[in-house]
C-alpha cells in the first residue's frame, strides 16, 4: 500500500483547453478515495495522470515517497480497472487473470496460488476455465477485478467500472468492492483504492473520504457525513444528496425578531440564533437560502414558525417515502416524507409545510462559499 499525493498538478491539451487547474490532494495508506463530479469536471483525466496515461502539463505526483511523473504505467505500482473490462477474449478466465504475473516472470505455483485467491475472494472459482464471452457483464467485472487484485499493486485505480451494468448488478458489485477493500484491511494488506465515479450513491456508500471535482477543480474533500450535512459551497450542495438541495436566491434582512429571508413574497423563514453570529455582515446582501428535502415536512395545526402553504404539483412515491413537489410564490421545492397518505389525486391541492432551520445554509450570491459553517 501506498500514499498518493498530488502538488499543483495540471493538464492542458495542445488546443489550449486546460482540463485540470493546478490541484492539490493527499491520499492516505489504505484509504478508499472516491473522485465524483458531473461529465467533464475531469475526474477520469485526474485518475488517468496517477495511473501514467496521460502526461502531466504541470505539477507533481508522488506515489509512496516517489515522484512518478516520468515513471511509464507498469513501473508505479498500480493496478487499474476499466470501465469496459479490458479482457482478452480469447483466453480464459485464469489465463486473463494470470497475465500480468507471467509478464513479470512469477512461478507457476505463485502465479495458481494468487489467481486462486482472488477468485475465491470474488466468487468466480467456478468461472477459470471459461472465456469473457461466456459470461456476464457483472462475472467480466470481477475477472477484471480479480486481474488487478491477483498482482498486489500498491494503488488500485478504478475508472467507473460498474457504468456499463444494469442497476442491481450494479449495487451487487459495489458490494463486493466495498467487501474487498475491508477484508484486505482485515488480512493486514490494506490496499489504497481510487475509485472513479459520477453516481453518488456509489461515491457516498464507498468513499472513506470524497473528492467533489467541477471543471478540473476540487471544490471539497470530506467524509461523505461531512460533504452530505456540512458542504462548503453551493456546488457540492447541489450536487450532494437525492433529491437535491432546495436553493433559493434571496436577500439576508433583519428585524426585531432576528435574521430571516424571505422565500417567496410574505414568506419569512428565520434563521437560528446559533447560525445568525455567521451573518451580520451580509443583512441586505443576496445570498442563496438551502435547505435538504428531508428537512421539510408537513406542518402540523398549531406550527406556526416557519410554516407557509405551497400548492402540490408532483408526488413520486418511492415505496418508504414520498418525494412531495410543491410550488410557493412560482418557486418549486420539495419535501421528502413518510406521509403515505397524500397521492397523486390530491395534486394541485395546497398544503401546509414546515420548515426545519436548524438544518439550513446560506450561501454566499457571489463567492457561492457556505456561510453558515
Amino acid at each position: 500500500m501506498a500514499t498518493v499525493s498530488l502538488r499543483k498538478v495540471q493538464k492542458q491539451y495542445d488546443n489550449g483547453f486546460k482540463a485540470v487547474h493546478g490541484i492539490d490532494l493527499d491520499i492516505q495508506d489504505g484509504e478508499f478515495m472516491v473522485f465524483v463530479g458531473p461529465s467533464g469536471c475531469a475526474k477520469s483525466t485526474t485518475l488517468r495522470m496517477i495511473a501514467g496515461l496521460e502526461d502531466i502539463s504541470g505539477g507533481e505526483v508522488r506515489i509512496g515517497n516517489q515522484i512518478v511523473n516520468a515513471l511509464p504505467p507498469k513501473d508505479r505500482g498500480i493496478a487499474m480497472v476499466f470501465q469496459n473490462y479490458a479482457l482478452y477474449p480469447h483466453k480464459t478466465v485464469f489465463d486473463n487473470m494470470a497475465f500480468g504475473l507471467k509478464m513479470q516472470k512469477k512461478s507457476k505455483e505463485e502465479i495458481r496460488q494468487r489467481v486462486e485467491e482472488a477468485a475465491e475472494k470474488l466468487e468466480i472459482t467456478d468461472l477459470l476455465d471459461r472465456k469473457p464471452k461466456e459470461m456476464s457483464g457483472g462475472q467480466r467485472q470481477r475477472v477484471a477485478v480479480g486481474r488487478a487484485i491477483v498482482r498486489k499493486p500498491e494503488v488500485f485505480l478504478f475508472d467507473e467500472p460498474l457504468s456499463n451494468l444494469d442497476a442491481k448488478l450494479r449495487v451487487s458489485m459495489r458490494v463486493k468492492i466495498a467487501q474487498l477493500h475491508q477484508s484486505l484491511k482485515q488480512e493486514g494488506n490494506p490496499a489504497t483504492m481510487i475509485y472513479v465515479t459520477h453516481d453518488q450513491t456509489e461515491a457516498l456508500t464507498l468513499g472513506d473520504r470524497i473528492c467533489v471535482l467541477n471543471q478540473g477543480k476540487i471544490m471539497q474533500v470530506d467524509t461523505p457525513s461531512n460533504l452530505y450535512n456540512r458542504p462548503n459551497n453551493k456546488f457540492v450542495a447541489s450536487f450532494i444528496g437525492s433529491p437535491a438541495m432546495n436553493l433559493v436566491d434571496t436577500v439576508l434582512r433583519q428585524s426585531d425578531d432576528g435574521i430571516f429571508v424571505e422565500i417567496a413574497p410574505g414568506v419569512r423563514i428565520f434563521i437560528p440564533l446559533d447560525k445568525q453570529s455567521k451573518l451580520h455582515d451580509c443583512i441586505d446582501k443576496p445570498v442563496c437560502f438551502g435547505i435538504r428535502p428531508e428537512h421539510i415536512s408537513l406542518a402540523e395545526k398549531d406550527d406556526m414558525f416557519n410554516a407557509f402553504e405551497g400548492e402540490l404539483t408532483v408526488v413520486e412515491n418511492m415505496g418508504n417515502e414520498k418525494y412531495l413537489y410543491f410550488k410557493i410564490g412560482g418557486k418549486e421545492l420539495i419535501a421528502r416524507v413518510n406521509n403515505q397518505d397524500i397521492t397523486t389525486s390530491d395534486i394541485g391541492k395546497t398544503f401546509r409545510f414546515n420548515l426545519n432551520t436548524a438544518f439550513c445554509h446560506i450561501f454566499d450570491f457571489i463567492t457561492e462559499e457556505n456561510l453558515t459553517i
